[in-house]
C-alpha cells in the first residue's frame, strides 16, 4: 500500500525522524491558510508547494514549486490542484492532483553549505536481509546516478538477528562525508529511519533528498513509503491512510469482493485459482502469442457468484479479447466450477461478448468437461495445458 509524502512523514516523525514540516491543502484558500500557520509555527518566509500523488519525479513534471509570498502560494496551489501531473513514473495521461502539501523552506542560509543525500530502506531479496541504500548524490536525478555512476551508491545489509548496529549507522554517516554535529545527526537519523521501517511493517522507505541544512541538521525533505499489505491487519492506523483515488479502480473493486486482481496491459483475461498456477497461466498465454490482461486468483472457491464477479471485473477492461479460465480441482471440485461458469454466463446474458476458454483439471475433470460441452454456450473446453494454449491462439487469430 503506497502512501502520500505527508503520510510517510507522519510515520517518520512518530519514530523521531526529523522532517520538513508541512500542512495539507485541498484548494488554494486552504493552501494560503496553511502557509500562514506554518509561518507562525516555524518562522519560514517561503513555502514549497508539493503535489500529493503516488508517483516519483513530481518536480520534473511541475508538481513541486517554491512560493516566495502568499500570492504565489495561492497561484501555485491553484494551478497544481486539479492538474493531471505527468512524471517519469506515471502513464502518458498522468495522475490528477487532488491535494498539495504546503511545506516550510529548509534551504535557508547559514554557516555551512546545504547537502542533499539519497537514502532508502528495503528488502534485498537475493540476500534475504533488509538493506539501507544511500548515496551522496541526492536529488531528482538519482536514477541517472545509478545508471552512470553506480560506484556512488552504497549499500548496508542488516543482520535480522541483531538489527541495525551502531557501527553501521556511523559507517553510513562517514561514507556520506559528514563530520561533527552533522555526523552525529545522521547516525540518529539512520537509526530512527530503520526503526520506522521495521516497526511499521514497510516494504519501502525512500527519502530523496535527505538534507543536511546550513546549520547541520539532518532531515527528510521527501518520503516515499510503501506498507506491506499483508501486515495491515495489525497496522490498522496505517490501513486508514489508504487513498483509493490513487489506485486502479478495477483493482479496488476486485479487492472489495475478495478477489486477488492485478491489472496488466494485455488482451487475454485470466481467471485462475492459486498464485502459482496463475503465473504459469500467464506464461502459457505469452507462449500462445497473447498478452495477459490481468492476474486474477479466485482462491479456493469458484461458485457461480464468485465466477460472475470475476467475469465482470475482467470485462471492465476493453482490451480483453478472450478469457482463459484455468482451474485445478483440488480443494474445489471441477464439476462445481464448471456449473458455476455456466450459471454465471447465463446470469450475465449478453454482457459477455468475448470467447471463453475453460481448462479444468483435477477432481471430476471429465464430468466438468461434459457440463461445459453440453451447456450450449459459446464456451470452449480444454483438458490439457497445451490444448488450452492452442485454443487461445485460435481465438486471437
Amino acid at each position: 500500500m503506497n502512501l502520500h509524502e505527508y503520510q510517510g512523514k507522519e510515520i517518520l516523525a512518530s519514530f523521531g525522524v526529523r522532517i520538513q514540516r508541512g500542512l495539507v491543502a485541498y484548494n488554494a484558500k486552504e493552501a494560503v491558510d496553511a502557509a500562514k500557520q506554518l509561518t507562525q509555527e516555524t518562522g519560514t518566509g517561503w513555502h514549497v508547494i508539493k503535489a500529493q500523488v503516488h508517483a516519483g519525479g513530481r518536480g520534473k513534471g511541475g508538481g513541486v514549486k517554491l512560493a516566495k509570498n502568499l500570492r504565489e502560494v495561492e497561484e501555485i496551489a491553484g494551478s497544481i490542484i486539479g492538474m493531471n501531473l505527468v512524471t517519469p513514473q506515471t502513464s502518458a495521461e498522468g495522475k490528477k492532483v487532488h491535494k498539495v502539501l504546503v511545506a516550510e523552506d529548509v534551504y535557508y542560509p547559514g554557516d555551512s553549505e546545504t547537502s542533499e543525500f539519497y537514502m532508502s530502506v528495503l528488502l534485498n531479496r537475493a540476500a534475504g536481509r533488509n538493506m539501507i541504500m544511500y548515496s551522496t548524490e541526492g536529488g531528482m536525478d538519482i536514477e541517472e546516478v545509478a545508471e552512470k555512476t553506480p560506484h556512488l551508491i552504497f549499500t548496508e545489509e542488516i543482520n535480522p538477528a541483531t538489527g541495525l548496529l551502531p557501527f553501521q549507522a556511523r559507517k553510513i554517516a562517514f561514507n556520506l562525508g559528514l563530520s561533527g554535529t552533522a555526523f552525529k545527526e545522521m547516525t540518529k537519523f539512520v537509526t530512527s529511519l530503520y526503526k520506522a521501517y521495521v516497526e511499521s511493517d514497510a516494504s519501502l522507505f525512500e527519502i530523496n533528498p535527505v538534507l543536511k541544512t546550513s546549520d547541520d541538521k539532518i532531515m527528510a525533505v521527501d518520503a516515499k513509503v510503501s506498507i506491506d499489505d499483508n501486515a495491515l491487519y495489525r497496522r490498522k492506523q496505517y490501513a486508514e491512510m489508504r487513498d483509493l483515488l490513487e489506485e486502479n479502480p478495477i483493482e479496488v473493486e476486485a479487492r472489495a469482493v475478495g478477489l486477488n486482481y492485478v491489472d496488466l496491459d494485455g488482451n487475454v483475461g485470466c481467471m485462475v485459482n492459486g498464485a502459482g498456477l496463475a503465473m504459469a497461466t500467464m506464461d502459457l498465454i505469452k507462449m500462445a502469442g497473447g498478452e495477459p490482461a490481468n492476474f486474477l486468483d479466485v482462491g479456493g472457491t469458484a461458485d457461480a457468484k464468485r465466477v460472475e464477479e470475476a467475469f465482470r471485473i475482467i470485462l471492465k477492461d476493453p482490451a480483453v479479447k478472450c478469457i482463459l479460465i484455468n482451474i485445478f480441482g483440488g480443494i474445489v471440485r471441477c464439476d462445481r466450477v464448471a456449473q458455476g461458469v455456466v450459471d454465471a454466463y447465463k446470469n450475465m446474458g449478453d454482457a459477455i461478448k468475448v470467447p471463453i476458454i475453460v481448462r479444468l483439471q483435477g477432481t471430476n475433470a471429465e464430468l466438468a468437461k461434459e457440463i461445459i460441452d453440453n451447456s450450449g454456450l459459446a464456451v470452449h473446453s480444454a483438458v490439457q495445458f497445451q490444448e488450452a494454449a492452442d485454443k487461445v491462439k485460435e481465438v486471437l487469430a
